[in-house]
């Protein structure tokens, strides 16, 4: 039995990735520097998957995303860029004026960058899987390049239509026609048949090719296509490996019978594949990988379960080999640092390098090492600890009624209290919550963390940073203010420290996007807050000002969805625990007297199953999380924000959250999300138009913002409309967000005294 991993985290033990890229990006080091530092990363890599399993993957260390990667790959580059001048294009696509439009990676936290398919023709441009593999192969590692596959790559791309002499000069859409499909497939396949021509030429032998598009809902024309796909890559002679992950194949029929050496299956994410494999048999022509691994999460494996399921497993198929069940760049690097925790809890924990032990450890104890065997009763030991238990908040959770999940008065009668109370302008501005977290910032609150300055000067600290930022708001002329999170970290581990029943890491780092990076934080027991949790900082801001500063608070479905949660009772169960520790925290700053609170929920969509016959009952629970959350007086307007999400096919769950404002991305796609609101008969609810691309260092002109707000327009009363940025501010730098804030109000008052006296509609 063969042992195989794919995408360990590039981020490295030290976070070398991410220092790389930003030190290039600041002109602190060469193009040639960032290359060698690449190389170096790639070949650290390469030994780790070495030691560990029997095939090393090439082709994963992306520069910025592996979608962008494919895209170039295959030349779908948009005419806006402009003659392709290297690595100078490459971060123009990423992160520049006119960058591509960024959303989540299935359901996951990862955000990919979109390709847009603007021309039926494609090239084998940029040779990437190729290059990589050379340079491994040079160092004396015999590799198997992991490509993105066309029907995944078509399915997660959108297409580009120019519209000359209109605003906004172009538009993007999904790809979903049958005829527009079929035709881009027969051009991007000639493509890929060179990539494999090129890569047998050179001496590789087998490809892993991810589709995991193939867990969506795919329909039979799909299929034929994807089945015609490979039946022509096959024909180049190299072995196939088509990896599918995060749920079960949406047909499993068709899938066991496409032309190719080896499939995957995600053994983890549910019980579908296994059971279909149980019932319906393998062909015995073909490779089974059996991804048992679990590459989402950060538990250790009873590795006893998984070596008797692979014992039945090696009784169905004529071949199998063990893997993990998904890419592992959603882990850490590695556990080892962590000596923080909670007692017991570092010993039921393994990351990306723990995962790929495991491999090993599976593939040894499989072939009759009793040492291995040692580590596989070890395993069983381990999983029957159990801690974190609270009587208290499980009865709480258990006592809920119908009422709870319901605030008191509907949204038009609260809307015109709050509007009285409020006495906002027309276009009303605000920013996300978040202002830049500047090194002094960031050096203050580590200093305070290992004990080098006191509690009270680290509050004294923040109190003048929140003074800064109040200051600056009003001098900039915003309506409603925020105190600047200076005090977190991130949106979600913050309140993770707040709580119990959640443990953080000190090195625990996973990338979100670019050299983004987050620790998520590891959900182990019962959920509950001790005490408040913002409420010193939004008062003391408050305090500060007349205008009104909003309560920042991250929702329940994000914490749970950017946090590792426990498997040991239902997810329902857990939004709700947590849901009732922020209901707390609102209540306290309603007490206050604050009359803004906004609860953020960007994961609302990234945790949404990925067939629609698992939706019903995902919605249920995130649905009445949020409404358990957010029943405040209804005085108190409630605000919540998305970002970088698909929201036409889940829009009228999103009503059903019954918030009274939602800011939203809609820059980046130039409008194009407006959309859904417009295809909801009967939205009434306010809603933030993001109109200031917060992940891109450029400075938006006005005009470039009102390009947004007329899109808006368009299909939304001016009287719902709020002005703001796609996102938090955290990680710009002053001197991109003052002239960016400055010109996003200018614009909001210019089309303030253009529309006041205009009639609506």
């Amino acid at each position: 039995m063969k042992a195989l991993a794919f995408g360990f985290p590039k981020l490295g033990e030290k976070r070398e990735f991410k220092r790389l890229l930003e030190n290039f990006w600041r002109g602190k080091i060469s193009e040639e520097e960032l290359h060698a530092g690449m190389r170096d990363l790639a070949l650290w890599r390469a030994e780790l998957y070495r030691k560990n399993v029997d095939l090393i993957p090439s082709n994963e260390l992306s520069y910025y995303d592996f979608m962008l990667d494919t895209a170039l790959m295959v030349g779908a580059i948009p005419q806006r860029f402009g003659e392709y001048k290297g690595i100078e294009t490459y971060f123009e696509m990423a992160r520049g004026k006119s960058a591509l439009e960024m959303t989540k990676w299935f359901n996951t936290n990862y955000h990919y960058l979109v390709p847009e398919i603007e021309s039926d023709e494609f090239c084998l441009f940029i040779n990437k899987p190729l290059e990589d593999y050379n340079f491994l192969k040079s160092k004396g590692y015999d590799t198997v390049p992991q490509i993105i596959g066309p029907y995944t790559f078509l399915r997660m791309s959108k297409a580009l239509r120019r519209k000359e002499g209109e605003l906004p000069i172009y538009e993007i859409e999904k790809i979903e026609s049958k005829d527009q499909f079929e035709r881009l497939m027969s051009k991007l396949v000639p493509v890929y048949r060179d990539l494999l021509k090129s890569l047998k030429g050179a001496g590789c032998r087998r490809v892993h090719i991810e589709e995991p598009a193939l867990v969506l809902d795919t329909e039979g024309w799909q299929w034929d296509l994807v089945e015609g796909a490979y039946r022509e890559l096959s024909e180049e002679g190299l072995e196939i490996a088509i990896f599918t992950y995060y749920d079960s194949v949406s047909d499993y029929e068709r899938y066991v019978s496409l032309p190719v050496k080896a499939l995957h299956f995600d053994m983890t994410s549910n019980e579908e594949n296994l059971r279909n494999i149980r019932e319906r048999g393998f062909p015995k022509d073909k490779e089974l990988i059996a991804g048992v691994i679990n590459g989402r999460q950060p538990w250790r494996a009873n590795l006893k379960e998984k070596l008797t399921l692979l014992g039945e497993l090696s009784k169905i198929a004529s071949e199998l080999s063990v893997s993990n069940s998904c890419p592992l760049y959603h882990l850490p690097v590695t556990v080892e640092p962590e000596e923080e925790l909670p007692e017991g809890l570092k010993e039921r924990l393994a990351f990306a390098k723990e995962k790929l032990a495991e491999l090993r450890t599976l593939k040894l104890a499989y072939e009759g090492s009793q040492e291995a065997m040692k580590e596989v009763e070890e395993s069983q030991r381990v999983m029957e600890l159990s801690f974190g238990e609270n009587p208290q908040v499980r009865k709480r959770v258990a006592s809920l009624t119908d009422e709870d999940f319901r605030r008191d008065m509907p949204y038009q009668e609260r809307s015109k209290i709050q509007r009285d109370i409020l006495k906002l302008p027309l276009f009303p501005t605000t920013t996300i919550g978040s202002y830049p977290q500047t090194e002094e910032v960031r050096k203050t609150r580590t200093a305070y963390r290992t004990g080098k300055i006191s509690e009270e000067e680290y509050k004294a600290f923040i109190r003048k940073q929140i003074e800064h930022v109040i200051a600056f708001q009003e001098n900039v002329g915003l309506d409603v203010l925020v105190h600047g999170e200076f005090e977190r970290t991130d949106m979600v581990e913050f309140f993770a420290f707040k709580m119990e029943g959640i443990a953080t890491t000190k090195h625990g780092w996973v990338l979100s996007y670019g050299s983004r990076v987050y620790r998520p934080p590891i959900i182990y027991g019962d959920v509950s807050r001790p005490k408040p949790m913002t409420l010193e900082e939004i008062t003391y801001a408050q305090s500060l000002t007349e205008k009104p500063v909003k309560g920042m608070l991250t929702g329940p479905v994000t914490i749970l969805n950017w946090s590792y949660y426990r498997e040991d009772i239902p997810k329902r169960e857990i939004a709700y625990q947590i849901a009732l520790a922020l209901l707390d925290e609102v209540k306290d700053l309603e007490e206050a007297g604050i009359k803004v609170i906004q609860i953020d929920e960007p994961a609302f969509r990234e945790g949404v199953p990925l067939k629609r016959k698992d939706w019903e009952d995902y919605f249920d629970w995130a649905v009445k999380a949020f409404r358990l959350c957010s029943r405040a007086k209804p005085e108190t307007q409630i605000h919540t924000h998305m970002c970088y999400s698909e929201f036409n096919e889940i829009i009228e769950y999103i009503y059903q959250m019954d918030f009274d404002v939602i800011s939203i991305e809609a820059s980046r796609s130039k409008g194009e999300i407006i959309s859904a609101f417009e295809r909801f008969k009967g939205w009434d609810r306010q809603i933030g138009i993001g109109v200031y691309d917060i992940h891109s260092p450029a400075i938006p002109t006005k005009e470039e913002m009102r390009v947004v707000m007329e899109r808006a327009m368009k299909v939304l009363p001016k009287e719902l409309l709020w002005v703001n940025p796609d996102c938090g501010l955290k990680t710009r730098r002053w001197e991109e967000v003052e002239p960016a804030l400055k010109n996003m109000v200018e614009m909001a008052k210019e089309l303030r005294e253009e529309f006041s006296k205009v009639p609506s509609g």
